[in-house]
């Protein structure tokens, strides 16, 4: 006892699996609360597992602490301090309930799962299923980190992966494979039903660091050829419109896909349709998305032309449309503007009533018509697509509307409130995050 407050006992040893920066911290908050003349009592030392520090009943190298006043919450800022001094802290956009502003906040480095992967996150896409799940369309954790678009470089492992490690250039679909069930092992893993996604299930990439479990199923290798920014619009958006064309009806030279809705989704389907030698029509509500439709080679027309053009220009009907609205009545012009035999596919998602809209099925029936939901893409099928990627013949940088610093990345997401957006294309957030 020293004027009458409890003496302070350092071990007299080195502290096993303790940062140095995290003693000196501790320390320091230490006398801290000491001149204040709140109580420390430093009983028994034993060593403690990390995770013992959170409940501040015990501190690893010195003991129990009897903590009176503000020590708690001096020593709680202390933990907060040297976690970001050691980089155990993270920037990441961060909403706490449904609609509430999404705002960038410290929050814990997440841990590595055995069978996974942290990536440092190098760009990330924003995206409308972002802004569905933040206005309480789809249920996910709260609080909650946003972002299912991504590419980075490989941070850590988990001891069983095999396939990937530290340093790889990496992406990966929004839908990640449990990897054990018979649609895994078929090559669906964007059906499986024990699926994860980044941004939904768990944290996303509107942070620096983002977990992909199941690594060695779910994770792609970039080619040195393909960019971050670029690779970050891959995994949701372009990857679902690519398996939208290629899975179902595969498009051939001539033929006339109609594409509703010409934001990310839509102009991915434009590019890749007119890369395969289709010939394409753009149907959207905004000037500005009919301007870079047209610009990637479709012809575009507006919402109220859709009945009369598509019979004008396809003569007997498209082979293909792409709903990438999502709505009773774009997938209805869909399939009525259909040739017979033609090919359906629904890529927008249909929430509240639309999700019950009614089929026009005598044409389904009397045409022979198809109709599919398309939901992402596996990494299994991602060879074909990154194909075309390095050989050129897709250049994702014509779809990047706009780049921003990730701190921005909330903002972009909120103001996709206006369902007419005002630029047409992706945004894509940058991170500086090093890697």
């Amino acid at each position: 006892m020293q004027n009458g407050k409890p003496s302070l006992l350092l071990p007299d040893r080195p502290l096993p699996g303790l940062a140095p920066v995290l003693v000196d911290v501790i320390f320091e908050t230490i006398e801290r609360i000491r001149e204040q003349d709140d109580t420390v009592l430093l009983m028994e030392q034993h060593a403690l597992a990390a995770f013992e520090i959170a409940d501040y009943l015990y501190v690893p190298e010195f003991g129990k602490l009897n903590m009176l006043g503000d020590a708690p919450k001096l020593l709680d800022e202390s933990f907060a301090t040297a976690a970001n001094l050691e980089g155990h802290l993270v920037k990441a956009i961060v909403y706490d309930v449904v609609g509430a502003p999404a705002l960038v906040r410290d929050v814990a480095e997440p841990d590595c799962p055995e069978d996974g992967a942290v990536i440092t996150v190098r760009a990330t896409g924003v995206c409308r299923s972002d802004w569905h799940a933040w206005r309480g369309h789809e249920a996910v954790p709260l609080p909650h980190i946003p972002g299912h678009e991504f590419a980075g470089v490989i941070a850590a492992v988990g001891a069983q992966v095999r396939g990937f490690a530290p340093g790889d250039r990496v992406t990966a679909p929004f839908v990640n494979g449990c990897g054990r069930c018979e649609w895994c092992r078929a090559g669906d893993a964007q059906i499986c039903p024990d699926q994860t996604q980044p941004g939904f299930s768990h944290p996303g990439s509107f942070a620096e660091r983002v977990v992909v479990r199941v690594a060695d199923v779910n994770l792609v290798r970039l080619p040195d050829e393909l960019d971050f920014v670029s690779a970050a619009a891959l995994g949701c958006r372009f990857a679902t419109a690519f398996r939208a064309l290629t899975a179902y009806r595969r498009v051939e030279p001539e033929d006339w896909v109609v594409v509703f809705g010409c934001g990310g989704v839509g102009l991915s389907a434009i590019m890749i349709a007119r890369a395969l030698g289709a010939r394409v029509i753009g149907v959207d509500l905004s000037a500005a998305a009919r301007a870079r439709a047209a610009e990637l080679g479709a012809v575009a027309i507006d919402v109220a032309e859709t009945s009369t053009a598509i019979a004008e220009l396809t003569g007997a009907g498209a082979h293909l449309t792409v709903d990438a609205v999502g709505s009773a009545a774009t997938a209805l012009a869909a399939v009525s503007g259909l040739r017979r035999g033609g090919q359906h596919v629904q890529v927008g998602l249909m929430l509240d009533a639309d999700a019950l809209a009614p089929l026009p099925w005598e044409l389904l029936v009397a045409r022979e018509l198809r109709v599919a939901g398309s939901h992402g893409m596996s990494a299994a099928d991602y060879p074909a697509m990154l194909a075309m990627i390095t050989d050129a013949r897709l250049d994702l940088r014509e779809l990047i509307a706009e780049r921003i610093p990730l701190e921005k990345a909330g903002a972009a997401m909120m103001a996709m409130d206006n369902p007419v957006a005002p630029r047409a294309g992706i945004t894509v957030a940058v991170s500086d995050t090093g890697g």
